[in-house]
């Protein structure tokens, strides 16, 4: 498990260079916030976290499924993930940030383009309804 990357992961980078080809800037992996977010946008006052469906218990979700071998250790330590995720998210947006997620089956090649697209439409559009396409014109 020392070989498992905690940052930088081939589906961040994809993001993240999806984001800053599109005009975005941002902070990556701060730790001035719970989780150390993957990608941190001040001007929008958003935090994406790009999430490994394994690893992050993506529930109803074809990629995670717990090991058959070592249970218990694998239950514990998944689930531990998965509470830690719940109680770092509560407190960014206690703190008035949005959060984002984008799981890993988000970004297979057949639906990545259009979750990427709705990824950055959600970020400078929050509200889901621009107003004139002002959010559509970026």
């Amino acid at each position: 498990m020392s070989h498992i990357r905690g940052k930088d992961t081939k589906i961040e980078v994809l993001v993240r260079s999806y984001l800053f080809r599109r005009g975005l800037r941002f902070r990556k992996n701060d730790k001035r916030y719970p989780g150390h977010p993957d990608v941190v946008l001040p001007k929008y006052h958003t935090i994406v976290f790009v999430n490994g469906c394994f690893w992050h218990m993506h529930e109803g979700c074809s990629k995670h499924s717990m090991p058959k071998s070592n249970v218990e250790f694998w239950q514990a330590k998944l689930l531990r993930n998965h509470n830690r995720d719940i109680t770092q998210r509560a407190e960014l947006e206690a703190s008035g940030w949005r959060v984002i997620t984008v799981w890993e089956c988000e970004l297979t090649k057949a639906a990545r383009d259009g979750r990427l697209a709705r990824l950055y439409e959600q970020i400078v559009c929050p509200s889901g309804f621009p107003l004139e396409g002002s959010c559509r014109r970026r």
